[in-house]
């Protein structure tokens, strides 16, 4: 996966302080440890400044880990720190709900804030 994949345009409201949340229900990685995949759910919640994530290029980011081995919280920082770097929020969120595997449920948050809030 690489961050090249993500996409943006202008805000048209940088002035205004409002939420965007996008929900992916059917992300899918590999754990590393036995290759089996693990299916989650995505959710993605940003008070943008100047850029928006693009959709179709935000689906091709994240079904680019489909074959990639990675646990649950390396997956869930990557995108942060991605989104972060891309789009220069005022404030993002990373949650992935992992679907249950041998009867465990794992969901991993992961939080940026500019230093303005």
């Amino acid at each position: 996966m690489s961050r090249d994949l993500l996409e943006t345009f202008d805000n048209q409201f940088p002035d205004r302080d409002y939420r965007i949340e996008i929900r992916q229900p059917e992300f899918t990685s590999l754990c590393p440890k036995t290759g089996q995949p693990d299916f989650g759910v995505v959710t993605i919640t940003y008070t943008p400044r100047k850029k928006c994530v693009e959709l179709k290029s935000l689906k091709f980011y994240l079904q680019a880990f489909r074959d990639n081995g990675i646990f649950y919280e390396h997956v869930t920082n990557t995108i942060l720190d991605d989104l972060v770097a891309v789009v220069s929020p005022q404030w993002l969120k990373v949650e992935i709900a992992f679907n249950a595997r041998g009867g465990i449920t794992e969901t991993v948050t992961a939080q940026f804030a500019s230093s303005g809030i």
